[in-house]
């Protein structure tokens, strides 16, 4: 089953009013549910079948690989420490963030701006919908983890505020 296949199954059954489907094939497993408002959560599971105990996995050696310059433990122990002081505002969902209402208005907010809670930080749109992040905190933005128009996963860090 192809994911478009899927998105067209989502959409069928948030319209048509259903509560809950699950649809089983041989190897896909699917349940949408729908809640308030109309919208779907979909569960989707692919069974792989399992391989055989007896044939064990082939091992190919690797090639030798540079290691590449790695941030000193002392530098990684201070940034963290200095992220620590912040509130990270997080994506709640998959989809792609944009920082304007639109391409030809100014961005929501930018570092050093100072936000209240509810205001506007954002929007991720998924599957045609443009969903509106808000704060959480009232403080200053310290830092923009995402670029403009870059798909986000669900609880992928967005911005850094600084509540004092």
């Amino acid at each position: 089953m192809e994911l478009k296949d899927i998105q067209n199954l989502i959409k069928f059954v948030a319209k048509s009013g259903a509560s809950e489907v699950k649809l089983e094939m041989e190897d896909v497993k699917i349940t949408i549910r729908t809640g308030e408002g109309g919208k779907a959560e979909t569960t989707y599971i692919q069974q792989i079948p399992a391989m055989p105990a007896a044939t064990p996995p082939a091992v190919t050696p690797a090639a030798p690989v540079e290691a590449a310059p790695a941030a000193t433990p002392a530098a990684e122990a201070a940034s963290a420490e200095d992220d620590s002081k912040y509130v990270t505002i997080k994506s709640p969902m998959i989809g792609t963030f944009y920082r304007k209402p639109s391409p030809d208005k100014p961005v929501f907010c930018e570092v050093g701006d100072t936000v209240a809670v509810g205001d506007t930080l954002c929007i991720i749109e998924a599957m045609k919908l443009f969903n509106e992040i808000e704060s959480e905190v009232s403080g200053k933005i310290v830092k923009v983890l995402v670029d403009d128009s870059s798909p986000v996963e669900y609880d992928q860090p967005l911005y850094l505020i600084d509540p004092s």
